[in-house]
């Protein structure tokens, strides 16, 4: 995507590497930036949990996120601290949270290391392995003017993106659609748990805005959403049947297709507002 200048800094999330190539049909050599990706191992309480491929950048709002979004901790508070240590080949995390929290965690990995059937995540049956979400409580509206708004700016706020070509971002709009904040990765999970992870530590309330996704929406992507207690999820590209039920269920307005003037309401459209978006005209 972007050619490296010696002049500047690496950037932690990326690698210059040699590529040889054709540009307009004609042999090239020449550097490039690439994405980093390396396995990040979550540790609670000194005890190995999992271990994720992922982007080395905002591997604290990333810690964050995981565990709010996973259900190990109810809320920021209870993450009384992490430590990080990024190396060349690896990264580790370490958190430490309040010993009910963790209490529960080994009770949940008890349980799920002795079931046998599906495979699915180790449980037993498809209930098991699909977590509903409380419902969502937010009684904001969205406008289909300020949705098309926030797609289109967030694809500018992808710094790695742009340098590599390679990345899926995650961004937080307010109703109005102006973009308060963005997180990227090499998964599309990996990001939105940045990004619920950046919210959470700042104390911002999630739920007085929407989400907007560079990627297509999974179960897992609207699970996380309406764990967060956001009203409203938009995706760039499609969305899964999965997706659907459990937004379907747990009260998420869900998008998929936003591109534009265009886009689908798969869910709960009661939040939308349907209104005509301008089109662009050229200068």
């Amino acid at each position: 995507m972007s050619i490296p200048n010696p002049a500047q800094p690496v950037p932690r999330s990326c690698k210059a590497v040699a590529v040889q190539g054709l540009r307009a049909g004609m042999p090239v050599q020449r550097q490039d930036w690439v994405v980093r990706e390396l396995p990040v191992a979550l540790e609670f309480n000194g005890v190995a949990h999992a271990v994720m491929m992922a982007t080395p950048e905002d591997l604290e709002d990333f810690a964050y996120g995981f565990a709010l979004s996973e259900g190990i901790v109810q809320q920021a508070g209870q993450i009384y601290g992490v430590e990080i240590d990024v190396g060349q080949q690896c990264c580790t995390v370490q958190l430490e949270i309040a010993g009910a929290c963790f209490a529960r965690l080994k009770e949940m990995r008890r349980v799920l290391a002795g079931r046998t059937g599906c495979g699915l995540c180790g449980t037993e049956s498809l209930a098991h392995a699909v977590r509903l979400p409380e419902p969502v409580r937010s009684q904001v509206l969205f406008s289909a003017r300020a949705v098309s708004q926030a797609m289109e700016a967030m694809r500018e706020r992808q710094e790695l993106l742009a340098l590599t070509g390679s990345t899926h971002a995650a961004a937080w709009c307010t109703p109005a659609g102006d973009i308060c904040l963005v997180r990227e990765d090499v998964g599309r999970h990996n990001a939105l748990d940045k990004l619920i992870g950046a919210m959470a530590r700042t104390g911002a309330p999630l739920d007085g805005g929407f989400i907007a996704i560079s990627s297509r929406a999974s179960y897992e992507m609207v699970q996380k959403t309406a764990h967060a207690g956001v009203g409203l999820l938009a995706a760039v590209s499609g969305v899964t049947s999965l997706a659907i039920e459990v937004a379907e269920a747990c009260g998420l307005t869900l998008l998929g297709f936003v591109r534009g003037q265009d886009c689908n309401v798969y869910t709960h459209a009661q939040r939308f507002i349907w209104e005509t978006v301008p089109c662009k005209t050229a200068t």
